[in-house]
């Protein structure tokens, strides 16, 4: 059964979510002669942050700095970490729980002065 334009029905749908995360909803349509029902699954994804992390200490001493990170989401997480840069380590992989806040901890161990 092929429909041509006439025959569509718009419905305008507004969704407004307060975290990121995956949106669930069902949608119910009913006539006399039938019955509809559209699953519908939204991503909201936050806005591209931007931080800037200062460390300061002697050469050869280590300093660890523990970052927040908040999941608002529906589902737990498991995040993978991939540091860049010389001196900086931490755990290669977090798992933050649904509606839980973890710290990532952060090292930086200088090898030389500058």
């Amino acid at each position: 059964l092929l429909l041509d334009r006439s025959d569509a029905v718009e419905l305008p749908i507004k969704f407004i979510p307060r975290y990121a995360g995956r949106y669930h909803c069902q949608i119910l349509l009913k006539s006399s002669s039938d019955v509809r029902v559209y699953e519908i699954e939204c991503v909201a994804n936050t806005d591209h942050a931007e931080a800037e992390l200062e460390f300061l200490t002697p050469a050869y001493q280590a300093v660890i700095q523990d970052i927040p990170i908040s999941n608002m989401s529906s589902h737990d997480w498991k995040l993978e970490a991939i540091l860049e840069g010389q001196g900086f380590y931490g755990p290669p992989l977090i798992n933050v729980g649904l509606g839980e806040t973890a710290l990532y901890p952060l090292m930086f161990k200088p090898i030389a002065e500058g």
